[in-house]
């Protein structure tokens, strides 16, 4: 029953973009979350989103001009260092993130199927995936990975300034600070055709929040967030392919329900050690 969908070859290219953008993406929301950045990703998904309805509006680079946005967003977005500690660094990219929302809306409303197009944006269709398709998101994410197991100390050392409050060490412009942006709007750029603005973000963040609500230890953090995107992407697609209901919402309800799990275990440990 629950391995039935994989009679249909179109379910099982869904899994399989699924899971690769799962993995790298969840891996990536460990740095995401570390860093106290997580509407990084929903600004750079919107900024790439607004590529894609930009080249829609003028009728050409529906491949490039997406990927140039998303680029110069992750640039723009690397240079950012709050020093007014009136200020955080998400109330930044949460502005670019309504501006680049608002921007999207304005030209996809003047496309021949608005509200559909609108749609497609915020939860992809994945179902349609191809194989060619599966196999760019392959190479591209796996060059990122790559990129990221070699420097793993010096993207995971960044990553713990920002934890333990330091990063205004990092200085103007740091390279690592500067490929990370890269690795991610690459990433997004790529897996928000397939997967839609809203499910890219949901495996970028929960997989990666629900293991911190569940572990301490770092190494099974990153484990854990691996096996919830992957959990997340098989029983989303399984509801959805069961009780016929759109792929990319239902992914993320799924992640959403094994958050509220991480949530009551949290509760459930935190009121243990009270007790002791």
């Amino acid at each position: 029953m629950l391995f039935e969908m994989f009679q249909l070859p179109f379910m099982v290219q869904a899994f399989s973009a699924a899971v690769i953008t799962g993995i790298l993406l969840s891996y990536l929301g460990v740095h995401v979350v570390g860093r106290g950045i997580v509407f990084v990703d929903l600004a750079l998904g919107q900024i790439s989103s607004l590529g894609v309805a930009f080249a829609a509006f003028i009728g050409t680079g529906l491949t490039s001009i997406p990927l140039i946005f998303t680029l110069a967003g992750a640039l723009l977005m690397s240079f950012i260092n709050i020093r007014d500690k009136r200020l955080k660094q998400e109330a930044i990219i949460g502005i670019l993130y309504a501006f680049a929302s608002a921007l999207t809306v304005l030209l996809i409303s003047k496309t021949a199927h608005g509200d559909s197009d609108i749609q497609e944006v915020l939860f992809g269709n994945i179902l349609s995936v191809s194989w060619s398709q599966i196999s760019s998101l392959g190479i591209v994410f796996g060059a990122i990975l790559l990129v990221q197991l070699v420097f793993f100390r010096k993207f995971f050392g960044l990553t713990e300034s920002f934890e333990n409050g330091v990063n205004h060490l990092v200085g103007i412009f740091n390279l690592w600070n500067f490929l990370f942006y890269i690795s991610i709007g690459l990433a997004i750029v790529f897996a928000v055709r397939i997967n839609g603005v809203i499910p890219v973000f949901s495996f970028l963040i929960i997989p990666a929040v629900s293991a911190i609500m569940v572990t301490k230890n770092k190494a099974a953090v990153l484990i854990i967030s691996l096996i919830i995107s992957i959990l997340g992407s098989f029983f989303g697609l399984n509801f959805s392919f069961h009780y016929d209901f759109p792929a990319g919402s239902s992914i993320v309800v799924v992640l959403g329900g094994i958050f509220i799990l991480a949530s009551i275990y949290a509760i459930i440990n935190s009121f243990k050690r009270k007790r002791l």
